[in-house]
């Protein structure tokens, strides 16, 4: 009988220690998901009556010109941010896996602006990119480039210019979890592949790539979804503009929702970036099965 009791109190402790995180999980994350969902079945602008409409938020996204642009740009981001990202994190990371002098120094310098804040990231980069007095352009002029991009005040540069803010932002942080992928394959593969007269491009092609596999898996996927759910560096370099020329996903459901106070419809698009998410997710898992290997 006192085991019984001993371990029921032991549950209940283990239950008690659960309980802040179960209730902040369902408070803050689960009932706001429930809550959206049927919303985005309704038409509020956050002070009158709650009107039931059906599906008529997601007919509407098809012919709203401003959620194909948002579309748009987001995929462009993605298209052309997750690949450069992910190559210039491997880079690095085999770099830095060489052993080289003042590795500790070069791996906090890679790492230092996935940590810093946003803020004073979009701050320093706003300098950078001054069409005026900005450090870049005036490298440009100084050999002999007089028509030097508008940046950031750029219909045409501005997309551009916030995806290599979001490269250097975070192939730091892609960097680390590849460095550790590639100190954690045997160094007998290597031998015997020197062995076998295997130079250092065969050995990366056969040996490195498919050990990293799992590692490349992963970041993919976090690298596609973190690309098309950005929103702070959009928020704090451009606010979507100029123009609608940065105005991705995200940006257009919070602008949607706070500006236009359409917290339905908002809720709808929310929902359309789930989906489209979760298929691309989906399709990597069915994918990894022929080229990732663990």
């Amino acid at each position: 009988m006192r085991k019984l009791q001993t371990a029921g109190r032991a549950r209940l402790v283990g239950y008690a220690f659960l309980l802040p995180n179960i209730l902040g999980f369902l408070i803050f994350i689960l009932f706001p998901v429930i809550a959206s969902f049927l919303m985005s079945f309704t038409e509020w602008n956050g002070f009158g009556k709650i009107q039931f409409i059906g599906l008529d938020n997601y007919i509407r996204l098809w012919s709203d010109e401003n959620f194909r642009i948002s579309f748009w740009n987001s995929l462009v981001m993605t298209v052309v941010s997750v690949p450069a990202t992910l190559f210039l994190s491997i880079l690095a990371a085999v770099a830095l896996n060489r052993g080289i002098r003042g590795l500790k120094w070069f791996r906090t310098a890679m790492f230092l602006p996935h940590i810093t804040s946003t803020i004073a990231i979009a701050v320093v980069w706003q300098l950078l990119f001054n069409p005026t007095m900005g450090p870049i352009n005036g490298f440009l002029h100084s050999i002999g480039i007089e028509n030097a991009p508008g940046w950031l005040s750029s219909t045409k540069w501005a997309l551009l210019s916030v995806i290599i803010v979001s490269i250097w932002h975070s192939v730091g942080y892609y960097m680390v979890l590849y460095l550790a992928g590639l100190q954690g394959i045997p160094r007998d593969l290597y031998e015997a592949a020197e062995i076998d007269g295997a130079g250092k491009i065969s050995q990366f092609k056969n040996i490195t790539l498919p050990m990293l596999s799992p590692v490349i898996f992963f970041t993919v996927i976090m690298a596609i979804i973190n690309s098309f759910k950005v929103f702070d560096l959009i928020f704090m370099l451009t606010q979507g503009g100029p123009g609608r020329s940065t105005r991705v996903l995200v940006y257009d459901i919070y602008y949607t929702a706070f500006q236009r106070y359409e917290f339905g419809y908002a809720s709808a698009m929310a929902y359309v970036l789930f989906a489209l998410i979760l298929v691309i997710t989906l399709i990597q898992f069915r994918g990894q099965k022929k080229w990732v290997h663990y």
